[in-house]
């Protein structure tokens, strides 16, 4: 504690800044009313409590860029514990970067404290870095200049004042928008260090908006990619769904792959993709494609449909090369090829129980759905997993595996009545029974789907 006084005493500079460019409602377009009504309810009550109070980050930027913000933030001189005072609907949540949820019906208004440098801790709850650089907690205050150099990048760093119109710019953010780019505040290598997700965040911005990463910005990425081993997993998880539902996942992935970042998320699926045949591409390629498709259509997506396509890949070699090295039968290879993907996988990344379930509920009704004779095609048909499978099974045909037209098949039997639903499973004719001989002998192993 002695060594940090000192170093607040000391007169050494921290984070001095130019005043911040200040840019009035005339110049930037911005009107109050695009706002959150509730995020706005929010400003208001926190200046009129003394506090300096701002709308930044994404739902600026968003409508500077004309679009329309899912969420707004707002930051404020008020301490976590003075915020949560003033509203009897907040609550303080985290540990590692407190900050105050604000909720009204649906909609949640985030409030965090204006950030100052952890090096300007005075209490050492207060912030916490690990060997590598990471910061295990960040919780030292400050005042907005020193808020705006703590954030990550410099179009997220705007910040507006709905009381008198203006746009605060302490980062030259404005200019980095026009431009189109991403630039990191600060030097990003030590930024990154401080919290490796930030180079998910930059590769996600990047994508989502458009914009290029300014080469200071992207080189240190692929150096630094192994840093992800250090982020809980829980937290990965949110993240890759944040990449991946955002509308640009197909860009997405060829930018994680280009900076090395896939493999720290998905690494079995990444040495598929690096050794396997041009099905695994094609496979993924268009995993993501759908995955935008239904963004823009406005139809959900569940992570447990994004998990089972990207793990498919390495799944399909674990077991071919289970039945093929010790002649296991299909099932009891796909349920031992299950758990050895599954817990590489947790090991990078969460996948909460709710989605793990159906995942391997996708991938059990794969082998299921050749099968049709009897009534097992109407049964499958009420399958509460059947509609993802059956989606599953169209991603690999249009990947280019040859399924003897099983995916047609079945789009024709959900379209067809139940006369014709009949006729349909009898044509595929009944399978012919073998005899089974007296003497035992050795089941025959099935082939597993098959991968081009």
């Amino acid at each position: 504690m002695l060594n940090r006084l000192l170093k607040l005493l000391s007169g050494k500079p921290q984070n001095k800044m130019s005043p911040p460019k200040i840019i009035p409602a005339s110049n930037h377009g911005l009107r109050k009313a695009q706002f959150s009504p509730n995020a706005l309810k929010v400003i208001d009550k926190l200046q009129e409590a003394g506090f300096s109070a701002f709308l930044v980050g994404g739902g600026v930027r968003d409508l500077l860029l004309k679009g329309q913000p899912k969420d707004f933030d707002v930051a404020t001189n008020a301490t976590p514990e003075e915020t949560r005072k003033l509203f009897r609907n907040a609550m303080i949540i985290g540990r590692r970067f407190r900050i105050v949820h604000v909720r009204f019906g649906r909609e949640i208004i985030e409030v965090t404290t204006f950030r100052a440098h952890h090096d300007q801790s005075v209490d050492p709850k207060d912030a916490e870095q690990s060997h590598t650089g990471m910061l295990l907690r960040d919780n030292v205050y400050g005042d907005i200049q020193s808020d705006a150099v703590r954030r990550d990048f410099s179009v997220n760093a705007l910040y507006y004042d709905p009381s008198n119109g203006n746009l605060l710019d302490y980062t030259n953010g404005l200019e980095d928008l026009n431009r189109r780019v991403i630039q990191m505040i600060g030097d990003p290598e030590a930024r990154y260090r401080e919290d490796p997700v930030r180079m998910l965040r930059a590769i996600r911005f990047s994508a989502k908006l458009g914009f290029a990463m300014t080469d200071s910005t992207a080189e240190p990425i692929k150096r630094l990619a192994s840093l992800m081993s250090h982020v809980p997993p829980a937290r990965l998880f949110e993240e890759v769904l944040k990449l991946m539902l955002n509308g640009s996942a197909t860009v997405t992935l060829e930018l994680l792959r280009e900076h090395g970042l896939f493999e720290a998320l998905f690494p079995g699926t990444e040495q598929s993709l690096q050794k396997g045949s041009e099905f695994n591409m094609r496979f993924v390629t268009q995993a993501v494609l759908n995955t935008d498709k239904r963004i823009r259509q406005d139809k959900k997506v569940t992570p447990a449909f994004i998990y089972a396509a990207f793990l498919w890949p390495p799944l399909q070699a674990a077991i071919r090369k289970l039945v093929h090295d010790s002649k296991m039968p299909l099932v009891e290879a796909m349920q031992r090829a299950e758990q050895g993907v599954i817990s590489q996988q947790l090991s990078c990344t969460a996948l909460p129980k709710r989605f793990l379930i159906p995942m391997r509920e996708i991938w059990a009704l794969q082998l299921r759905l050749p099968r049709r004779e009897g009534r097992k095609a109407f049964a499958l048909l009420e399958h509460p997993r059947f509609r993802a499978a059956y989606d599953f099974l169209l991603l690999r045909e249009q990947a280019g595996e040859q399924l003897d037209g099983l995916g047609v098949w079945w789009t024709q039997f959900q379209d067809a009545n139940e006369e014709m639903r009949e006729q349909m499973v009898k044509d595929l004719g009944s399978p012919q029974r073998q005899r089974r001989p007296r003497r035992r002998s050795t089941k025959s192993t099935p082939t597993p789907p098959a991968t081009p």
